[in-house]
């Protein structure tokens, strides 16, 4: 059984949504924000799971997974989300990429 800290995704195919950003030094309420949009993102429809890191130095990575493009696309125009986006071009982030994958393979090693 996999921890918690991974997600649990269906057979594919479906969709990774992967968020690389540089954060900077202003928080500005970032962590309730960051835990807003996990909690609304997980109940979107078509959300497959997410899981995310942030190293010392600000650097984050995280993915989401999606069931369908069409999903994607919807949670992207959230109003709550869009005014997320805002305030991290605005405040949160140095630099950021986001680039979408389709998942045609997925493999693990059991826990344990």
């Amino acid at each position: 059984m996999r921890t918690s800290a991974f997600a649990r995704t269906p057979e594919p195919p479906y969709y990774a949504v992967v968020f690389t950003s540089s954060r900077t030094s202003a928080d500005n309420g970032y962590d309730q924000m960051a835990a807003r949009m996990a909690e609304l993102a997980s109940r979107q429809p078509g959300f497959l799971g997410m899981e995310s890191v942030r190293d010392a130095k600000g650097i984050g990575i995280t993915v989401s997974y999606w069931a369908t493009l069409e999903a994607i696309t919807d949670w992207k125009a959230n109003v709550e989300h869009v005014a997320a986006q805002q305030m991290g071009k605005r405040v949160w982030y140095e630099h950021y990429e986001l680039r979408i994958a389709r998942v045609e393979r997925a493999y693990a090693k059991p826990a344990g």
